[in-house]
């Protein structure tokens, strides 16, 4: 039997919101190349292989919300939780300016296989907890590198991404987070928010459900301290701002 893709955190919490982290860790299963992408440690320590620190604030902002936390346990270079079935990014064979060996001859059986014991199971949990009250609000928490290979520093230390088909709480949320004077908060950065199939669009947006994903800055959220800093501080602004929202 393999192992559990994903881990739930706080199911009978109380709470209205699902926190999920979509790249929460790096691991490889040993069912697929030895549990071996054919990259150096390093660069599975990287931004490519995971979402780093999104894990502990994940966790640290389902204690402050007294909500349930779903997070993956597979890499993000192993086949993308965030991604649709269909999408040619499922699994990439670059990313960032690395070729990913283990990748790069994989086949419609292979990456089959993970869909079945790692993607699905993944976002069949993660249905399962949407659901168990009507009035639930998605918040994915992930994280960004301060600067892709070639390309310029990003200033931003947290973005809040949304769909044009439902921004009910990422505008108003954007704009409170504005109104604090240290932050350089990204709309809509340093990614576009909205991308058919993923997991926003399968489990907020197709069912209605209020919805926002938060980027913070990955080198402001290394360890436990500066999580929990974050959690701290995000927590009371987005209980404020869901309950000014009406919704």
């Amino acid at each position: 039997m393999q192992d559990t893709p994903f881990s739930v955190t706080g199911a009978g919490r109380s709470g209205r919101f699902v926190i999920t982290c979509d790249h929460a860790t790096n691991r490889v299963p040993d069912w697929i190349n030895g549990g071996d992408l054919g990259l150096p440690t390093a660069d599975m320590a990287r931004h490519i292989a995971y979402d780093i620190g999104a894990l502990g604030l994940s966790q640290a902002l389902g204690t402050a919300l007294d909500s349930p936390v779903i997070a993956s346990d597979f890499s993000r270079l192993v086949i993308d939780p965030n991604r649709g079935e269909d999408d040619p990014t499922l699994v990439m064979k670059l990313y960032d300016g690395t070729i990913i060996p283990a990748n790069r001859h994989v086949t419609a059986a292979d990456i089959e296989r993970r869909l079945d014991q790692l993607h699905r199971p993944y976002h069949n949990a993660y249905a399962d907890i949407a659901a168990r009250r009507e009035d639930a609000v998605i918040i994915a928490v992930h994280s960004f590198t301060p600067q892709l290979k070639g390309r310029p520093q990003r200033p931003w230390h947290i973005g809040i991404l949304h769909s044009h088909l439902d921004s009910r709480l990422a505008l108003p949320l954007i704009a409170r987070l504005r109104q604090e004077t240290d932050l350089c908060v990204g709309d809509n950065e340093p990614y576009t928010g909205h991308l058919p199939g993923d997991a926003i669009d399968n489990h907020a947006l197709s069912h209605g459900r209020p919805n926002i994903l938060i980027e913070v800055r990955n080198d402001l959220i290394p360890d436990a301290q500066g999580q929990q800093t974050w959690a701290d501080r995000l927590g009371p602004i987005i209980t404020e701002v869901l309950r000014d929202s009406g919704l």
